[in-house]
Parts: C-alpha cells; sequence; structure tokens
C-alpha cells in the first residue's frame, strides 16, 4: 500500500495536517488505533484553545508562554504560535469549520474569553467544557468532503519503516536516515502489512499511561515516542511531564477538572476549607500547573490527607451547570454535586512537554518524518506548559506540516521506496495477566520514583527495575503473537525508560522536573 503522505494519529494535530495535505490535492492516509476517529486525547480536552483577548498582543502571549515554560521555552516556537495561533483559529476554526465556541452576553466582544492560570489577561475560547470534542468533530465532518483522504481505523502502527533498518538491499544502509512509511497492524484480522509513504507524520499523542493516574485517555502509551526513538529520531526535554494538579479522585477511575474552573473562581482548600495554596505561591490557586501540583502534594504529605478540594459552590448554581455541563454530570453521576459542595482532587499525569525533536515545520532529524502535537517538542512549552497552549500548537504545527510536505509532494521530487523485507509472523499466545502485570510494575515504578518529586535515589532505584523489566517485555515481544496490546505494551516501557533517562541526566530542578535533592 502506497501513499503521499501517511499520518499518525487522528487528534487534532493529525487533523489539521490531514486537512491542510487534501487541500492541496495531496493523497492522504489517516490512521487511528482507535475504533472511531475521535478517539483521541483532543476529543477529551475540556478548557479551551487560546484566541485573542481585549488589548491583547503577541508580544503578551509569548511573555506568559516563556514565564510558564521556566525561562526554557525556544522564543522562536513562542514567537511563531502567537503570531499564527490566533490567526489560524479563526480562519479554521471559526469561519472554515464553524466551531460553535461560547459567544459572550457583552457587546464589547464577540467571543466568550476565559483566563485561566498563568496567563496575564481572558484569552481563552471554549464550547463549554467540551472544548476538544467540538473541534474534533467539526474536522472529522470536514474531512469526509476530501476523497483523497483515507480513513484507517483499528489499525495500530507497529513500527517506523526506514530505509536502513527495513530494506532489503544491504548497500542501502548507507544511504541517509529516512523514513518510509510503517509497519501496520489490522487489529480485526491481525494482518500486518507495510504502507510506504513519500512523507511520514507522527501525531499520536501523549504518554501518560505510563505513570499510575493519568487524565490521559487509554492509547497514550507513547508509541510515537517509542517509534521514533526506535528508528533513530531525536527525542529531547522527556523529562517535563507536566501533571495537571486537579483531577477527580474517585474509586471509579480518575477524570479531569478542568483548570478553567479556577479560571472561574474555584478555590483550591484542604480539609478544613483553608485554602492552602497562598503559602506556596502569590497567585494562589491560579499559580502556574506544576507549583499547584506539587503545593496539593505538600499539603497531602503534612496533613496525611488523601486528597485536596476544590470548591465553586460559592459561585451561582445555574451558571456553573452552564459553564461546566460536563464535569457537573459526570460529578454528580459519582455522588457529587459541585454546586453544593467541593470536588476531591488530586494531581496526575498530564502532558509531555518533550518529545520528538522538530522545527518550525513539524521536520525531525529524520528525514521524510515529522512530529506535530504532543508526540513533538518544538521548544515551546519549555519546562511547563502554559494552559490551553496544547490545542493552538495542535493547530499550527499540523497546519504547517500538511502544507509544506503537500507542497513538496506537488513539485514531484523523487522519492526512493526500497523493497521492504517481509513482516516475520510468531504465534504464541499472549497472556493478557502478564502484560496487566507489566503494565502495572511500569506504572507504580514511574509514579513512586519519577513522579512529581524526584531524587537521585528514587531515580536509580527506578533504572534497575524498568532496566530489567524492558529486557523481559522485549524477550516476550519476540516470541508472542502480535496485538495491539503487546505493542502498547513494548512501546509504554520503552516510553517509560526515555523518560527516566532524560530525568536522571537533569541534576536541576527546573519546571515540571522538580528533584528534591
Amino acid at each position: 500500500m502506497k501513499t503521499d503522505i501517511l499520518i499518525i494519529g487522528s487528534g487534532l494535530a493529525g487533523c489539521a495536517a490531514a486537512l491542510a495535505a487534501a487541500k492541496q490535492g495531496a493523497e492522504v492516509t489517516l490512521l487511528t488505533r482507535s475504533p472511531h476517529p475521535e478517539e483521541s486525547s483532543t476529543f477529551w480536552a475540556q478548557g479551551g484553545i487560546i484566541y485573542q483577548g481585549v488589548d491583547d498582543s503577541p508580544q503578551k502571549l509569548v511573555a506568559d508562554i516563556v514565564a510558564a515554560g521556566a525561562g526554557l521555552s525556544s522564543p522562536e516556537a513562542a514567537s511563531l504560535v502567537s503570531r499564527e495561533g490566533p490567526r489560524l483559529v479563526k480562519d479554521i476554526l471559526i469561519d472554515e469549520l464553524g466551531v460553535p465556541f461560547d459567544e459572550s452576553s457583552k457587546d464589547s466582544t464577540r467571543w466568550d474569553l476565559t483566563a485561566e492560570a498563568a496567563h496575564s489577561l481572558p484569552r481563552i475560547l471554549h464550547q463549554k467544557d467540551r472544548t476538544g470534542s467540538a473541534i474534533q468533530r467539526a474536522f472529522i465532518e470536514k474531512m469526509a468532503s476530501y476523497p483523497r483522504v483515507k480513513l484507517l481505523c483499528g489499525a495500530t502502527a507497529v513500527d517506523l519503516l526506514t530505509i536502513s533498518h527495513h530494506s532489503v538491499e544491504p548497500l542501502d544502509v548507507y544511504k541517509p536516515p529516512t523514513c518510509i512509511g510503517a509497519y501496520v497492524l489490522d487489529q480485526a484480522s491481525g494482518e500486518i502489512f507495510p504502507i510506504l509513504a513519500k512523507e511520514t507524520i507522527l501525531a499520536t499523542g501523549g504518554l501518560g499511561r505510563v505513570f499510575l493516574h493519568t487524565t490521559n485517555p487509554a492509547g497514550t502509551r507513547g508509541d510515537g515516542i517509542a517509534m521514533a526513538y526506535r528508528a533513530g529520531a531525536r527525542c529531547i526535554n522527556m523529562q517535563y511531564v507536566q501533571f495537571h494538579p486537579t483531577t477527580f479522585f474517585h474509586p471509579s477511575g480518575r477524570f479531569l477538572i478542568s483548570e478553567a474552573m479556577r479560571g472561574e473562581g474555584a478555590r483550591l482548600v484542604d480539609g478544613k476549607g483553608r485554602e492552602f495554596m497562598n503559602d506556596y505561591h502569590p497567585d494562589g490557586s491560579l499559580a502556574p500547573r506544576d507549583v499547584v501540583a506539587r503545593g496539593i502534594h505538600q499539603m497531602m504529605l503534612e496533613s496525611g490527607e488523601p486528597c485536596a478540594h476544590l470548591d465553586i459552590s460559592h459561585k451561582p448554581a445555574d451558571q456553573v451547570r452552564e459553564r461546566f455541563p460536563g464535569i457537573y454530570a459526570h460529578c454528580l453521576k459519582c455522588g457529587i454535586d459541585m454546586t453544593k459542595e467541593s470536588i476531591p482532587v488530586v494531581p496526575a499525569a498530564h502532558y509531555s512537554c518533550g518529545g520528538v525533536a522538530v522545527d518550525e515545520w513539524g521536520r525531525s532529524n529524520l528525514h521524510r518524518l515529522r512530529a506535530v502535537g504532543e508526540v513533538a517538542c518544538s521548544g515551546l512549552h519549555g519546562a511547563n506548559r502554559l494552559a490551553s497552549t496544547s490545542l493552538l500548537e495542535c493547530l499550527v504545527w499540523g497546519t504547517r506540516a500538511g502544507e509544506q510536505t503537500a507542497a513538496f509532494i506537488a513539485r514531484g521530487e523523487e522519492y526512493y521506496f526500497p523493497q521492504i523485507a517481509p513482516w516475520r509472523y510468531e504465534r504464541e499466545p499472549v497472556d493478557p495477566a502478564l502484560i496487566a502485570q507489566d503494565w502495572l510494575s511500569i506504572q507504580q515504578t514511574m509514579w513512586n520514583y519519577v513522579g512529581l518529586v524526584r531524587s537521585e535515589k528514587r531515580l536509580n532505584r527506578a533504572h534497575e527495575i524498568l532496566r530489567e523489566l524492558h529486557l523481559e517485555i522485549l524477550r516476550f515481544y519476540e516470541k508472542a503473537e502480535v496485538t495491539d496490546a503487546m505493542v502498547g505494551l513494548r512501546n509504554g516501557i520503552q516510553t517509560a525508560l526515555a523518560i527516566l533517562l532524560a530525568a536522571m541526566e537533569c541534576r536541576q530542578s527546573l519546571g515540571c522536573h522538580y528533584r528534591i535533592d
């Protein structure tokens, strides 16, 4: 199977790239391991996307991005997203796709712009507390009108194809490192087949599932990071994993409680009702995410309390239900009426600020491979992501990557495709109990030793555990029948090790990476 552009991942970054390329007539194959294209991290994004506030400017947004990123944000990346982002939001999301963002009742502005932590003014567009799903649905509907966009669901990328690794011609090892597509598993049939592509774009999202507690959906196993790592792509800033400070603390599992709630006046309190965040930062409950997450963590350690509480019950009940219908419904289903009582919350792994190193067009160091969205590291987030920059980054880099790859292909350049080695099948049945136990070992090790607070002793202990587990999983994988679960486990341990090794090398505390030693 051949295509002009293979895009792995159907969230906002992948969809933006696909739509931009399709507009220029490129043939696009959009791949997702989920049974439905809507299932992605984008779909679960609640808070919103940065637009442009009253008296706002690109310079003000750059300043906020750099401040939140602990000074490690790339000035070029911050400048690019601040210039291009609001324009693309208007041109694509508002004018072209008609995403139904919430409008204001005030005469001074059309949109209901909200504030979020570490922003100097209100500039966040939203659609209630379901912004991501509104954007995702609009993109999927629009792409259906382009016959040259082929959508493959229930298809798992197993490995990136490179000329040096997979060509049957031995002399190809001397060619420059080049990606030519991917091996893909059809989950229904178990068949593994190559998709050859002139250009490949990774848009696989995050890696939160390597931690015990996360806001991320089931597929965020670090698949893109692991595939890129094995193929020889440069991955940077992997130690900077952002922990969202407020996830619903309930036996049924974690559920993201949007930062927009604090932007709308919700207060973080301890079990006695005291606003404890003022002890850790002058901005209190609106401090940057990493500060708030560690503040909650420290309060829990000192008090022995199992969680903190987020209280918005002082706001009018109708206003709370109107602004946060999804969160309200979920909490009510679990027995918490947030218009009358506080929500129990704890931190959880939320966003990877690092990833595959890319330039302003999403290009990696591996020829013909690009990465966009959370799997990439454009330098925008530095050591800590500013709230609501993630969807904007997806839109900007996804659009630019799609436009440039389609333009290169339209020029009629020659693309070399070698003969690919056939897949060698193994048939040993996979015991789900082994996969479940290995995942538990990864997640508990990462949470306890490579989580919110790190130290040399903790990281060394994690290294011993994960290194041995990595060898065991590789031996397991070599003989096992390849399934989506087996692919995920192999990628999960590789991603966990990448985070760990980066954390071991970074000896100073910065942003999300906090060391007590």
